[in-house]
């Protein structure tokens, strides 16, 4: 999957305010990802849409802090900015109240978003901008229009009751890459009537919807990558967790930066892991990463 261009590459679904107790910061996966892959040295854009209001615009300003490129996210008159309520345990692992009926419900496509979506080499989305069917149809449609030879990643992303077989079911059919956590593979398999061991699991699911990668993230206990002709399997790094939230982003991030590079199995492993790991030693998703984490 090797690239020689500059690498383009796009997050697209929730754009929001993750509100914690000590204040607010952005968040929304695709958003997460897209800042990630701009710090390891990708062309990235966020598609989503935000409010016309104050939470908007506010969001616009940290998007042009983080450095991406702000033409790919529009602007609803009607809905409100989404906000997300995070509350952290005793193990600083989150839970979210997911705030309903908000601009990225309401995602539509356009002609210059298909046009570039046709120039993509990686897009990145989950199972959470699919709950409302305007975005969903979008989504799909946007994903279904870049270059088949690119990569196409479903990081599921379960939250709350926002999901269903079937919207999990047409993602990974549109996917080539699979990337999930350990507390995702039972419901994941449960909902899709997958059996036997863990590994049994992810081979099972790249073989019924002929994906070329499934990456598991499993915390403490590191990561596993499989795909048709190899396995990789990370031990995990041992560091002290600030907070978790962001942490798969940037894992997918560097996983998929790592896919269109080329770059050994082990090493996207490898890499991904270390990077996540950092993520969870600071404050925050998208944590400026020291230039020993870039490769």
């Amino acid at each position: 999957m090797g690239r020689d261009q500059k690498i383009l590459v796009a997050g697209v679904g929730e754009l929001l305010w993750d509100i914690f107790p000590s204040g607010r910061r952005i968040g929304g996966a695709p958003a997460n990802f897209a800042a990630h892959c701009m710090a390891l040295g990708s062309d990235a854009r966020v598609l989503s849409k935000i409010g016309d209001d104050e939470d908007g615009q506010a969001l616009l300003a940290e998007i042009k802090k983080l450095g991406l490129p702000s033409d790919t996210i529009m602007v609803d008159a009607d809905m409100p900015t989404g906000t997300v309520n995070v509350v952290l345990d005793h193990e600083m692992h989150p839970s979210y109240v997911i705030s309903e009926d908000v601009s990225w419900d309401y995602l539509l496509s356009t002609p210059e978003l298909e046009v570039m979506a046709a120039k993509f080499d990686a897009i990145c989305f989950g199972t959470l901008a699919q709950r409302n069917e305007v975005s969903r149809q979008t989504i799909q449609k946007l994903v279904a229009s870049t270059p088949i030879n690119g990569l196409r990643i479903f990081d599921v992303n379960l939250r709350q009751h926002y999901f269903s077989p079937e919207i999990v079911e047409r993602s990974l059919s549109l996917a080539n890459v699979f990337k999930l956590s350990d507390e995702e593979l039972p419901v994941i398999c449960q909902m899709l009537d997958v059996h036997g061991e863990m590994e049994e699991q992810l081979l099972a699911l790249m073989k019924r919807f002929n994906l070329e990668v499934v990456a598991l993230t499993r915390g403490r206990k590191g990561s596993i990558l499989v795909t048709p002709e190899d396995k990789s399997i990370s031990n995990g790094e041992n560091i002290e967790v600030v907070d978790t939230v962001g942490a798969g982003d940037s894992f997918t991030a560097a996983l998929c930066l790592g896919l269109l590079k080329n770059l050994p199995l082990d090493k996207i492993n490898s890499n991904a892991s270390r990077i996540a790991a950092y993520v969870c030693s600071q404050t925050g998703a998208i944590p400026l990463l020291p230039r020993y984490l870039h490769f």
